[in-house]
């Protein structure tokens, strides 16, 4: 069963930064141990529409990895003397069999801590033997609907079931997924120890009666049991929770479900196929409150209306007594608002299925002043666990159920990974909005992201449109010749940059479809890229092909930079920017800075100078760059004295274009004082005749091939030219003065330049236009 945020950069030092331009003086740092896979943008920049994005299939920027291989036997290199491992996990649920099998993987002592037995919830009591009863209900449903069967010319008598042999099913697939999660982690060398696990204090934990160890780090994955609220007496009989139902002890003729989240409607859809008839209470004053509206409305006339199934919604169940003595379930009914009472029902049993609360009692948190929220532990976006004063405690992570994030069993595993890259000394923060969930009903129902209120009201709040696009599956090869042509695919995303917002599909096979769209999300994939996908036919997946393409994107721009689009193709023969009648904006240094992937180190004064040198040779150092018009000698507003006229400015690249002659003049001597040439000097040398390469200034380095100034015995990056324009410019960390060079200079020197280097370029291609067109 199952039961997303923006996410700030650290000011947490990261390990070892690496230089994007090489090593004759770097402008951009970015720490190489960052990982930005299932990262939201917003986590690096400021603002989020003033930030850049690479894609990734045309800039690789390489970072080194580290490549750890464990002996399953030694379980990795021993931790020192000080610790008995290098970390300990408290819960061998999902989370935690995840997190232990990637701390292995990574070289890590590592240590598994259960007090009850292997695979959690999920495992034991929730999402694995629920799917064995929902697939007996699914193919009960499907063989007692005779008019489904004749479609496909099938004559069926009718169906039955033998109880027994349907719990045995459930508990069969639990008891097997349980024993695969315990033999992985033996075979890996993981340390299983049995005994209820608590914090004794920084690093050390106790678990059993007197089993004191330590540990470099802990997690704590204790994960969640059912909610039960004040009122309702459970006997396990007739008043169940969602882990006396999944026995299966018995199927009522009628029983009432407390709730319609997930819990509530996938077993809506097992008691129902077995013939039971199922009464729902809901607080809130729509079914399937958790869901978007629309899906919502669909799923109901699906689900609900041609079911045996009825419903009261904005109540509580006050009060719920068990069947006793032969009396039925009596179940007391006040309205949600005025408390007041509206109804007495009377069923043969009752599922309470109010959602879950975390497992956090007896943790022991108080040693380490961790004071927890309505039960959950409070952590940060990487995990990591906040005291009562709001401080990080060292070496103590929390994730799953009990940090109540996201309640899902594959985003604690999630989490467990990303905090596993972290004690490893690879910054990871997970992006929760990128991570699906599904309803195992038939149809199933599945999202990713936020629903369509949610991303309204986002785009109100940023100042930004949200648009929808939806797809039937009643136009759908295979959904056609499965006769299962009721659903839809419904997507929210924002027209003027084509990023997904959220994905919410029902419909057949609805869970296994969403992860096209969850990944496209996690990896920052926009639909005007996604669109051009290939899809097999006939297959369920054109149906999310048939999404994208019904998305209306304004432009086709990949690389976005403020409000303007830029086209770039990274090849071998070097950024080619756009044509002369495209728009090309420029950008500012305070844009570059933000730059997700050339975030510089924190608190850097050098680099930041540096940036700000390379903006004012690149006139990219105006902080309000605009323009009234683009191409041509269409008028446009001059950025130094905002004068409306035409650009009569020629004297450099795309960013002076911007000026009006008289500040275009001002700004070539701010290039010139920059590096350091004086006007008097610069007018000299273009006069002079002379042989000596110091007399030579930096605009004169477009000439030396003809003048002979160029020593050919060695042909490297900055062509031996000592110019003193060149030198300070080569200081600055540009590899070649690329502003003066001809085409094919330019082809011959983007080929010797490294990965991170290309990268570099093509960001500071992207603030100057047309010296790389």
């Amino acid at each position: 069963m199952q039961s997303a945020v923006a996410l700030p950069f650290s000011q947490t030092p990261l390990t070892r930064p690496s230089r994007l331009l090489g090593s004759t003086g770097s402008i951009f740092s970015t720490p190489r141990s960052l990982r930005f896979c299932g990262l939201r943008r917003e986590a690096f920049c400021s603002s989020p529409s003033t930030h850049l994005t690479l894609r990734s299939d045309r800039v690789r920027i390489p970072s080194t990895r580290f490549k750890v291989s464990a002996a399953a036997t030694t379980n990795g290199a021993p931790p020192p003397k000080s610790f008995d491992y290098d970390l300990i996990i408290i819960g061998a649920g999902v989370g935690g069999h995840g997190a232990a099998l990637h701390a292995v993987e990574k070289g890590l002592k590592t240590a598994i801590i259960e007090g009850d037995v292997v695979g959690g919830t999920c495992v034991n009591r929730g999402c694995v033997p629920s799917k064995a009863l929902l697939a007996v209900s699914g193919r009960m449903r499907e063989l007692q609907n005779e008019h489904h069967m004749k479609s496909f010319g099938l004559q069926v008598s009718a169906a039955g079931y033998d109880r027994q042999g349907v719990a045995d099913h459930a508990n069969n697939l639990a008891t097997k997924i349980r024993n695969n999660l315990t033999n992985s982690m033996k075979a890996l060398g993981v340390d299983i120890l049995t005994g209820f696990g608590s914090v004794l204090g920084p690093q050390k934990v106790k678990y059993g009666k007197d089993n004191i160890i330590t540990a470099k780090n802990i997690i704590i994955a204790t994960g969640s049991v059912p909610f039960v609220p004040k009122g309702i007496e459970v006997d396990g009989k007739t008043v169940i929770t969602s882990d006396h139902a999944l026995k299966l002890e018995s199927v009522p003729d009628w029983i009432a479900i407390v709730g319609s989240g997930y819990i509530g409607l996938e077993f809506s859809d097992v008691y129902t196929a077995l013939g039971s008839e199922v009464t729902f209470i809901e607080a809130l004053d729509q079914l399937m409150p958790g869901f978007d509206p629309e899906i919502s409305k669909l799923a109901q006339r699906v689900l609900i209306n041609p079911r045996k199934i009825d419903y009261h919604t904005g109540v509580f169940a006050s009060k719920i007594t068990p069947a006793k003595d032969g009396k039925p379930v009596m179940i007391e009914l006040i309205d949600a608002k005025t408390k007041e009472h509206k109804d007495t029902l009377e069923v043969d049993a009752a599922l309470i299925a109010t959602g879950r609360a975390p497992f956090t009692n007896g943790l022991g948190l108080e040693n380490v002043n961790v004071v927890t929220q309505r039960g959950f532990i409070p952590v940060d976006e990487r995990m990591r666990v906040i005291d009562g004063n709001g401080k990080l405690v060292p070496n103590l992570y929390c994730i799953g159920d009990a940090n109540g994030k996201l309640m899902l069993a594959h985003a604690a595993s999630a989490q467990g990974i990303s905090v596993v890259e972290q004690v490893t000394g690879r910054d990871h923060v997970l992006n929760h909005l990128s991570i699906p969930a599904a309803c195992f009903t038939h149809p199933e129902i599945s999202m990713v992201g936020l629903t369509e209120p949610q991303a309204r009201e986002k785009g109100e709040k940023e100042g930004f449109k949200v648009s929808v696009a939806k797809t039937s599956f009643k136009a759908n090869t295979k959904a056609l010749a499965e006769n299962e042509g009721e659903g839809i695919a419904k997507m929210i995303y924002r027209p003027d940059n084509g990023e997904i917002l959220g994905v919410h599909i029902f419909g057949l096979h609805a869970a296994d479809l969403i992860h096209e769209a969850s990944n496209a999300i996690a990896l920052g994939t926009r639909i005007q890229d996604i669109k051009l996908a290939v899809h097999a036919h006939p297959t369920l997946s054109e149906v999310l092909d048939e999404l994208f393409k019904a998305a209306k994107v304004e432009g086709h721009a990949t690389t976005k930079t403020g409000d303007a689009k830029i086209k770039l193709n990274m090849n071998e023969d070097g950024p080619r920017g756009p044509s002369d009648d495209e728009k090309q904006p420029s950008l500012s240094k305070d844009l570059i800075l933000r730059s997700p992937s050339l975030k510089m180190s924190e608190g850097s004064e050098e680099s930041k100078s540096k940036v700000e040198s390379a903006g004012e040779l690149l006139d990219v150092d105006n902080e309000n760059c605009s323009s009234s018009g683009s191409g041509g000698e269409t008028k446009r507003t001059c950025v130094d004295c905002g004068t409306l006229r035409t650009p009569l400015w020629r004297g450099g690249p795309a960013g002076p274009k911007s000026l009006c002659n008289a500040c275009g003049i001002k700004s070539r001597k701010k290039r010139q004082a920059a590096l350091g040439i004086k006007p008097d000097e610069k007018k000299r040398n273009r006069k002079s005749n002379s042989s000596s390469d110091s007399d030579l200034s930096f605009d004169d380095h477009r000439d030396c091939k003809k003048k002979k100034k160029i020593n050919k015995g060695d042909d490297d990056d900055s062509r031996n030219c000592s110019s003193e324009g060149v030198s300070k410019y080569l200081d600055l960390g540009f590899k070649v003065p690329v502003m003066k060079r001809s085409a094919v200079e330019k082809k011959r020197l983007w080929k010797k330049l490294g990965e991170e280097e290309r990268a570099a370029v093509l960001l500071m291609a992207l603030s100057c236009g047309s010296v790389f067109s």
